[in-house]
């Protein structure tokens, strides 16, 4: 079984920069808002000989039912029960506070080890502070500063005493194994799928990836702007890898005004670019506005395939309208994305949700599909005899060759004279032409003019 540390303290102590620090990468967004991380955010370290997975958590905080506070806390308070090491992290040059004191109790009660771990320990820090951390019940605390990158090494010999001898790293000489290949047997596993979830607030995104997860993994809520963090999730869907990651909402750029948003707004958005599939949320009370086709638009231009999801079915009364309607828009204002498949699904009750995967399974395929050559030129002689290009200058554009440059999405070179004339209402009748005739719905499809011979043409001999 993985080895696990959960990350743990009151705001603003530096819990996402020890984060950071101990996987090598800034995956967690940092801010000094105290309360910015909301969701667990996971990560995996291999240092020091070690080899765990870390949990960055919420700030814990005071809070009463059913509020925001008290949802991040039930958060916290499930990834130090599944985890195998707590890390209760205090501020150093803060001190140690009655908040910390509070909570040192409550995570004292949850039966986890717990490491003390004093951040921020950069330069002098008064002994009597240190001294007091005794109070807290768990020993002399590891004195570390993560923004600088001190103490670190202390911290990996203080959890090497809880990890079992599987969360030994090997060494180098060992060679370990590929991360395709299951321990032990040799069998190569299929690449993860790159799956992220978009949408406006409050549209049920987060709802629907923990329908989707089975577990109640993200937190959710009517508050708009839950989600913060883009959260990379790792499961499997019918024995296919997945990852899946959640976004914040987006708006539109010019309501956007406050900071915190504008981070939370360009996490998103790298999500996206590193994704193969996109599934779009659009609330069935308000499917397809403007902001809606903006981002459906975007996922078209980072070139991903994208699959809508109709969240809400079970409070639409006429779905049939809803969906109707929903195709008209799309025909006439998304044409990159023509014939996108578009599931009402209900993330609250799990309706569509099977439906929802298939078509996202569909969509991966036809990301990823290759024509061959051959089948190209036929199918372009077969277009031009139809349709010729229009004249241009007295002159008619020559499409001499068609290849597929590369896939993800498929990318199409024409060859050719004059093709720089070529009007835009060509390229989109051969586009849409090749949709039909090759079955590409809704994948995005790029074409690129290249002038002069053919460079596949068979050389004359001499």
């Amino acid at each position: 079984m993985a080895f696990t540390v959960a990350i743990v303290g009151r705001p603003n102590v530096g819990k996402s920069t020890i984060f950071n620090r101990l996987v090598g990468k800034r995956l967690a967004l940092v801010d000094d808002t105290p309360g910015f991380t909301r969701d667990r955010r996971e990560g995996q370290v291999d240092a020091g000989g070690l080899s765990f997975t870390v949990i960055d958590t919420a700030g814990l905080e005071e809070s009463t039912a059913d509020t925001l506070e008290a949802r991040m806390l039930s958060q916290t308070e499930r990834a130090i029960d599944s985890a195998d090491v707590a890390l209760l992290v205090i501020d150093a040059r803060a001190g140690l506070t009655p908040l910390d004191e509070h909570f040192a109790r409550r995570v004292r009660k949850r039966r986890t080890p717990v490491i003390l771990v004093a951040n921020k320990c950069e330069g002098t820090i008064g002994a009597a502070i240190l001294a007091d951390c005794h109070r807290l019940g768990f020993g002399e605390a590891i004195e570390i500063s993560a923004e600088h990158g001190l103490g670190i090494g202390d911290l990996l010999d203080a959890l090497r005493p809880h990890a079992p001898s599987s969360a030994i790293a090997p060494s180098e000489e060992d060679g370990g194994e590929d991360e395709d290949t299951r321990l032990g047997t040799g069998e190569v596993l299929p690449r993860r799928l790159q799956l992220a979830i978009l949408g406006r607030p409050n549209v049920g995104k987060s709802t629907l990836a923990n329908q989707l997860l089975g577990e109640d993994r993200l937190l959710t809520g009517p508050e708009p702007g839950v989600t913060r963090d883009a959260i990379p999730l790792d499961w499997e869907y019918s024995g296919r890898p997945i990852r899946l990651v959640d976004t914040a909402g987006l708006r539109r750029r010019a309501k956007v005004t406050d900071r915190l948003e504008r981070l939370s707004a360009v996490d998103a958005l790298r999500a996206v670019r590193f994704a193969e599939v996109v599934i779009l949320v659009v609330d069935g009370g308000d499917p397809l506005n403007r902001q809606d086709l903006g981002l459906a638009s975007m996922v078209a231009e980072e070139g991903r395939a994208l699959v809508v999801a109709v969240n809400k079915a079970d409070t639409i009364a006429d779905r049939s309208k809803v969906m109707r309607e929903i195709h008209e828009r799309i025909d006439i204002s998304l044409a990159q994305v023509k014939g996108v498949e578009i599931i009402l699904v209900s993330a609250l009750t799990g309706e569509g949700v099977e439906k929802l995967m298939a078509a996202v399974f569909r969509a991966h395929e036809l990301w990823n599909r290759h024509i061959s050559t051959s089948e190209l030129n036929r199918f372009m002689s077969e277009v031009i005899d139809a349709h010729p290009p229009p004249r241009a200058g007295g002159r008619r554009s020559k499409i001499r060759y068609i290849t597929q440059a590369k896939t993800r999405p498929p990318c199409f070179t024409l060859f050719g004279n004059k093709l720089s004339d070529l009007p835009d209402t060509y390229l989109r009748y051969i586009v849409n032409a090749m949709r039909e005739s090759f079955d590409l719905p809704g994948v995005p499809i790029r074409i690129a003019l290249r002038g002069g011979e053919n460079p596949y043409a068979k050389k004359k001999p001499t």
